[in-house]
């Protein structure tokens, strides 16, 4: 079994690949562990969740790359004016939902009070089988680091499309 600390910063892109397929819910943890599709075992102990895309090991012959299984979620089109999206977005983070924004749509977990309020709200949304990638922290897309001074931290993520 490979032990795994954190994604690679650097490997031959001409390897083929491997998967390493695991879910939203433990990429989110520190400590699990998974077999890739060749049965390759790994162990993962990691002071930051992984995300969709890393790659994690790296032989002489091939990488290995996390790849989250898509899930359900809801897709809330933005094709609205820009108040009216920060209603969607208020109504979302009001119930304290996971978002992954996205500059023409929102997604959000499948979950029965979402849905019970978007439709209560008369807000448009879909179902889709993606990779849910939300964002981690509140501020994540301020991009930058900063204290709010109440004994703890938070870190912004940068993420990009």
């Amino acid at each position: 079994m490979h032990l795994v600390h954190a994604p690679l910063s650097s490997f031959d892109v001409a390897l083929p690949e491997i998967a390493v397929g695991v879910d939203r819910q433990k990429l989110a943890k520190r400590l699990w562990r998974v077999a890739a599709v060749d049965g390759t075992e790994f162990g993962f102990e990691v002071e930051t969740p992984l995300r969709h895309g890393d790659v994690v090991w790296a032989s002489d012959k091939a990488r290995y790359v996390i790849r989250q299984e898509p899930e359900l979620v809801l897709e809330i089109p933005l094709d609205v004016k820009p108040d009216a999206a920060a209603v969607i977005g208020w109504a979302v983070g009001n119930l304290h939902f996971a978002i992954e924004a996205q500059p023409t749509r929102l997604l959000a977990p499948d979950d029965p009070g979402l849905r019970q309020a978007l439709d209560r709200m008369h807000i448009h949304y879909h179902e889709v089988v993606e990779v849910f990638q939300p964002h981690r922290f509140a501020g994540s897309l301020a991009g930058h680091g900063h204290s709010h001074g109440h004994g703890h931290s938070h870190e912004h993520g940068h993420h990009h499309h």
